[in-house]
């Protein structure tokens, strides 16, 4: 595909009369329909204002580019114009506008015609090309200067891959640019960064984050090794890749309009250094870190996109038993009244995403958006199928590798199947696969687990439970939000169902701890702890109360060893304490805020502060104070 496969000559007006922005629009999008790939122009004319509501895209340099991704484009095309006169579009230099470029992209179909669109964008950039299309004296003309721009741009492209493929020293600069639509802004600034970069020369690698995917991404050595980043975006990129790095923040019209400013802030050693308090979630070359910190990774992305709806789905169902009336009917206690019942109802359909999440997201941080929807269907196919949360974190990575199988087998199709990969070869194949291998591989073995472990925790609760309580609590701290905390979870909330709410207890006492026992010993014992994490002290008292033990996980993850002990420890305490006293809990979630469903209150208090103070003084015990603690 060409770009004047995109742009025809019934949709191009060289000579063109507009007196301001709303009649360069409308005159835009009459050229467009021209073309006849507009099923509604009115509709099609909304999207193009819905754009401009996020930004101008009047970029400046006399350039204007509308863009409009829209259900009622029917094939992607382009439309030109050229107001001699110029108009005042609003540009972002405030400067009058002279040649415009209208794209209408479908919502669905391949991303070739991205591809071409990021072209002209890159074109665009060239002042003297600019001119020249803007003093074209008729169609022909303009049509024929683009048609010769683009050869020399694609040679232009394919040096420049081959210069990067060469390249075998250190980029001094890495950036990042995005636009909310990902079609022409991104490509623009990309391209303003890399010129003005390689007139000072400077070296820089330069990811764009279009509508077609993320292109260019760094490696993990690239990342170490570079000076600064500059990020300039107008939507949330992946940021915790660059912790610890100076990072310019900025929107992508100054990537376009200010590259050379940029760059000198960026090589100036005076770049804000950027702090990432999430773990990194890229999807970078494993050759540079070990195995298991891969796995891990990729676990917490899954991890991190699951919690909000474990937590906000568990607060509604604790609201739900909270406002309900047990004596009306017991067996449908959660659902008696109205209001009890819409509040299980939306907690219900939150914890329903919570397996697919778990997976869809583990499955994207391997193969990125490719994996998202396979993942998805592992994860719903794990939950059917009675595997549950294990299932669905193997599904996630099962997903995750088998889309890199598929891309990498499909690379040898010709380039012509390019745009079908993604909305039709990874889906269909990859859901497929991963519908047979959860049925005959992963369904049956991990559901055998799941029973296996609820089976010996049944057999105990017959004979002890205390012991089951001191079990359960302990596993509720022994990997925090990993697989052995979500087998506990899951057992506690089966047995609800069965009546045994005790035994609910005792698993929400036991996550409650971690982040509580760290929390008083950052405030108590400072000097065990940096000032950074001394200031974490409020924020894992609110996340103890709320039963979020993921909290801990920072402190876990870098110190293991005194870290994890110490709360199994004080989690084990607290959860044989709540069952020799007796607490019961009818909710699957909620902390202190279901205080009013809980059996036996004061003694649930006692056995948490116990268990906190406990947890606190063997960290006290095992951390040795630091010499400098900053």
């Amino acid at each position: 595909m060409r770009i004047l496969d995109l742009l025809k000559s019934e949709s191009v007006d060289v000579h063109a009369q507009a007196d301001n922005k709303d009649q360069a629009i409308n005159h835009l999008v009459d050229l467009m329909n021209n073309q006849g790939n507009l099923k509604d122009k009115e509709i099609y004319k909304q999207g193009i204002y819905a754009r401009e509501e996020l930004s101008t895209t009047g970029i400046g340099e006399g350039i204007a580019i509308p863009h409009a991704q829209s259900e009622t484009v029917t094939a992607p095309g382009l439309a030109a114009m050229v107001v001699k006169n110029g108009v005042d579009y609003q540009s972002l230099d405030q400067q009058p506008a002279y040649l415009f470029f209208m794209i209408a992209v479908p919502k669905t179909g391949g991303n070739e015609h991205l591809q071409i669109l990021a072209m002209l964008s890159q074109m665009l950039m060239d002042t003297e090309f600019k001119d020249k299309l803007i003093n074209a004296k008729d169609k022909e003309e303009f049509l024929n200067l683009i048609n010769e721009k683009e050869v020399s741009q694609r040679q232009k492209e394919e040096t420049k891959k081959e210069e990067q493929n060469a390249f075998s020293g250190t980029y001094r600069l890495l950036a990042v640019t995005a636009c909310p639509t990902g079609i022409a802004h991104t490509y623009m600034a990309a391209e303003a960064l890399e010129e003005k970069a390689k007139q000072m020369g400077i070296s820089i690698k330069v990811e764009t984050d279009g509508s077609g995917g993320v292109k260019n991404a760094p490696t993990a050595k690239e990342i170490a090794e570079c000076e600064a980043v500059i990020i300039a975006a107008d939507k949330n990129v992946e940021m915790a890749r660059f912790n610890g790095k100076p990072v310019i923040q900025v929107k992508v019209a100054d990537g376009i309009n200010k590259a050379e400013e940029l760059i000198n802030k960026a090589i100036s050693g005076n770049a804000p250094i950027y702090h990432s308090d999430h773990a990194v979630q890229s999807d970078e070359e494993t050759s540079s870190e070990g195995i298991g910190r891969t796995i891990y990774k990729h676990l917490m992305n899954g991890v991190s996109h699951m919690l909000p709806f474990v937590i906000g789905g568990g607060i509604l169902i604790a609201l739900a038993f909270l406002f309900d009336d047990f004596s009306i009917n017991p067996a449908n206690f959660g659902t008696n009244t109205p209001l009890a019942a819409f509040f299980k109802k939306a907690g219900d359909t939150a914890f329903g995403f919570m397996l697919p999440i778990l997976s869809g997201y583990i499955a994207m941080s391997i193969a990125d958006r490719p994996g998202l929807a396979v993942g998805f269907v592992g994860g719903a196919l794990a939950n059917a199928g009675g595997s549950g949360f294990l299932g669905a974190l193997a599904a996630g990575f099962a997903a995750g590798y088998l889309v890199n199988g598929l891309r990498r087998l499909f690379d040898h199709l010709p380039d012509a199947f390019e745009g079908l990969k993604p909305v039709l070869l990874y889906p269909f194949f990859g859901i497929l696969f991963m519908a047979l291998g959860m049925t005959f591989l992963i369904n049956p073995p991990m559901s055998a687990i799941n029973n296996g472990i609820t089976g010996l925790l049944n057999s105990m609760g017959g004979s002890s439970k205390i012991l089951l309580g001191i079990v359960l609590g302990g596993m509720m701290a022994a990997d925090m939000g990993g697989p052995i905390n979500k087998a506990a979870y899951v057992f506690g909330t089966a047995s609800i169902a069965t009546g045994n709410y005790d035994i609910m207890a005792a698993v929400m006492i036991g996550g409650m701890v971690p982040p509580l026992a760290i929390a008083l010993a950052t405030f108590f014992f400072k000097n065990r702890f940096t000032k950074k994490e001394q200031q974490t002290t409020l924020t894992n008292i609110i996340m103890g109360f709320s039963f979020i033990t993921e909290g801990a996980i920072p402190f876990a993850a870098a110190d293991p060893l005194h870290i994890l002990p110490s709360c199994v420890i004080g989690s084990a305490v607290a959860g044989g304490l709540s069952m020799a006293l007796g607490c019961t809990l009818m909710a699957p979630h909620g902390g202190i805020f279901v205080i009013g469903v809980i059996g036996n209150p004061i003694g649930y208090i006692i056995a948490l502060t116990a268990g906190s103070i406990i947890g606190m003084i063997m960290l006290a015990l095992l951390k040795r104070p630091l010499k400098n603690a900053s």
